[in-house]
């Protein structure tokens, strides 16, 4: 009895601890929340100090309407899981992809006929005229307070209303049957040996890879290995699948810089084993999927809480799943943050992410304005 009587009183106690703990924390984090808000309304900027509030004025808003450039298998599965946490919201999802809908949908926000939208995909080639369309949520302010579960890392500091939900990496690819392994290039560098000197291996007329490696290896180098590439006489190509399919199938034996999420793809696909994707060190990485909440937006609360849902863990499990190597590297625990633990990497961040577009210009011209070929057998 007295035992019961005593656990009963050290319950008791440990509640009334806990929640003198709750309320001194509430204490030290309140000035901090107000000044944070003070501080980012003088600039302009919308600050929601609590979570519940944001909640509760997109339940009031009652529906969202998002454009991305996931693939249509992850972003369904997205909006599933999303309209399973908030019932209360009416998500609908479209797909916007390719430089001619990213030119045509800049021309409609600068003439002011986007209405239906929220939240939408910032494309790399137009990220500043993009960023200008984005509503001033200080959505950093928040992540770094705890009122929205966002790492830090993945939110555009230059502009705090941006979020980066996915990054991707840029490997190596080969054929194993048809190059044997002391052939196989462990360094950047190795692409320029004379015994791949003749269209010996593959190269990506869009070189957003190669962009990436500038943060580390510094924009002259990486300029000057591109005319040495070119020097090289490779296959030039565009794009990723078709490319990856000709290596599985003996087309082609060496790609020099692909997608590492494509060729896990291509890996997976591959019912002859015969595909292999290397990480070469420092590894590129780049931030994908920008999105922001349209300034124009009708649901703009229903847009922030889709942001954060992306970057949250089941976010992240969903690109995982879905997107192989896609999810941010800025995410605990996501398959890109173990694929390059322990890697020097060079990250197209937000301190250079706007400046992708002019870097690659300067490496197509190092190539000296390359055009896709075809192999003829």
């Amino acid at each position: 009895m007295k035992v019961n009587l005593f656990r009963k009183l050290f319950f008791s106690l440990f509640l009334i601890f806990c929640a003198g703990g709750s309320i001194l924390l509430a204490a030290s984090a309140g000035p901090d929340l107000h000044k944070a808000k003070k501080e980012s309304e003088a600039k302009g900027f919308i600050f929601e100090a609590n979570h519940d509030d944001i909640v509760a004025k997109a339940k009031n808003e009652g529906a969202l309407r998002v454009l991305t450039s996931l693939n249509p298998d992850t972003f369904r599965e997205m909006a599933k899981a999303f309209r399973q946490k908030y019932p209360f919201i009416d998500i609908y999802v479209e797909e916007i992809t390719g430089t001619e809908a990213a030119q045509r949908f800049m021309l409609e926000l600068n003439a002011g006929t986007v209405k239906d939208w929220d939240s939408f995909h910032l494309f790399a080639d137009f990220y500043d005229q993009y960023a200008a369309h984005a509503k001033k949520f200080d959505i950093l302010g928040m992540a770094r307070l705890g009122v929205l579960s966002i790492p830090t890392g993945m939110i555009d500091p230059n502009n705090r209303n941006i979020v980066a939900e996915s990054s991707g990496i840029s490997v190596i690819a080969y054929n194993k049957k048809l190059v044997s392994q002391e052939r196989v290039p462990n360094q950047w560098e190795d692409f320029l040996k004379p015994g791949l000197k003749g269209k010996k291996f593959l190269v990506d007329i869009r070189p957003a890879g190669m962009a990436g490696l500038m943060v580390a290896l510094g924009e002259e180098w990486v300029i000057n290995y591109a005319r040495r590439l070119k020097e090289q006489d490779p296959i030039w190509v565009r794009g990723h699948t078709r490319a990856l399919a000709g290596i599985v199938s003996g087309e082609y034996d060496l790609f020099q810089l692909t997608n590492y999420n494509s060729c896990t793809r291509a890996f997976r696909k591959d019912l002859s084993k015969s595909l292999v994707c290397k990480v070469i060190e420092p590894v590129s990485v780049r931030l994908l999927e920008p999105e922001a909440a349209l300034n124009t937006a009708r649901h703009p609360y229903a847009a922030l809480l889709w942001l954060e849902f992306q970057a949250s863990p089941g976010g992240q499990r969903i690109i995982d799943e879905h997107e192989p190597l896609n999810s941010s590297i800025y995410a605990p625990g996501s398959e890109i943050e173990r694929a390059t633990s322990g890697k020097k990497v060079s990250i197209n961040s937000w301190d250079t992410y706007n400046l992708t577009s002019r870097r690659m210009g300067k490496i197509v011209e190092a190539f000296g304005f390359p055009k896709v070929e075809e192999r003829r057998k």
